[in-house]
Order: C-alpha cells, then sequence, then structure tokens
C-alpha cells in the first residue's frame, strides 16, 4: 500500500486514472508522476487533473522501456495491465529499477499466461487487445522481474481469466517486488 509523502511512478498512465487514486494515498507532500507513450492520453490525463484539482500529480511523455525519470528519484512504481504490452519487459523492469529508491517497491497488476496459446489467438488482433498476445508465462514474467535486480518478488493475488479457448490459460497477478538498500 502506499504511504503518505511517497514519490508514484506509474507506467502506462494513460488517463490518470491509478495517478489520481495514488494522489489521494500520498497527500499533499507526496507527488505522483504518470508516464505515457501517447501525447492525446497525456492530454486528456492533464484535463482530468484540472479539473480533479489534483496538485501533486504530473504527466509526462515517455516509453516505459526509457523512463524520463532521474535514478533513485521514485519509492513506488505501479502500473496496470500495461507491461505485458512491451515487446521488452526486462528492460521495463531495468528502468523501474534504476528509477526506484534503495527500499522502493514495485506493484503491478498484469496478465501472465498459465499455459501456452494457440499461435491462432496469439496472433489474433482480439487477443493483442485484450492483453493476452503480449502477455508472458507468469513463471518467466516473475523471472524478468527477479532478473533487473529486484528481491522479494511475489503474486500477492491471482484471477484466473478467460473461457472457452481461453480458459484457464490466462491469469490477473498482482506482483509486488523490492530494490535493495
Amino acid at each position: 500500500s502506499l504511504r503518505e509523502g511517497e514519490v508514484v511512478l506509474d507506467l502506462g498512465s494513460g488517463g490518470g486514472i491509478d495517478c489520481f487514486l495514488a494522489a489521494s494515498k500520498v497527500g499533499e507532500n507526496g507527488r505522483v508522476i504518470g508516464v505515457d507513450m501517447t501525447p492525446e492520453m497525456l492530454e486528456k490525463a492533464r484535463e482530468n487533473a484540472s479539473k480533479g484539482k489534483y496538485t501533486n500529480v504530473e504527466f509526462r511523455l515517455g516509453e516505459i522501456e526509457n523512463l524520463p525519470v532521474a535514478d533513485n528519484s521514485v519509492d513506488v512504481v505501479i502500473s496496470n495491465c500495461v507491461i505485458n504490452l512491451s515487446p521488452d519487459k526486462a528492460q521495463v523492469f531495468k528502468e523501474a529499477y534504476r528509477v526506484l529508491r534503495p527500499g522502493g517497491r514495485v506493484m503491478v497488476s498484469d496478465i501472465v499466461l498459465l499455459k501456452e496459446l494457440p499461435d491462432a489467438i496469439k496472433s489474433s488482433v482480439a487477443a493483442y487487445t485484450g492483453c493476452i498476445a503480449g502477455a508472458s508465462r507468469k513463471e518467466d514474467y516473475l523471472a524478468t522481474v527477479a532478473s533487473a535486480g529486484f528481491q522479494d518478488v511475489e503474486v500477492v493475488s491471482e484471477v484466473s481469466l478467460g473461457t472457452g479457448e481461453l480458459a484457464g490459460s490466462t491469469a490477473s497477478v498482482n506482483v509486488r517486488a523490492i530494490k535493495s538498500n
């Protein structure tokens, strides 16, 4: 959970919803940075911040594989169903590690595979837009987090997803890990 005064970074912040939730938890002494690669979403997020009178939130244009954020400058990195869309998940977690202060933590929610998907599903547009095509196997995802340098990598919750052909093949996981001191 987030604490008063923390600096939070949201990877793939979109319209800013998760940033605003985080902003209310970290309070006026905290700060939230949202990074998104689409100018249209940044514009929407900034409009939403203005309407909601959020003064402790800022949005930056950038890619999650090359974050526009200083080294060792944030306490918590969050992301909601975005990392699985990256073609270079290892680089995303290396960047998260780079920007976190020692003792900082990553808390992400993402889609993972519980078993291999048929090629027809992996290559379908519907699977991509449903956040499935880019998903990694759960054990590979967790290994990628650990290989970036994180410790205490754990799945704090998991919900099986999918029906029909996809039943039992995907899950939504919440993963937490710590950057060592």
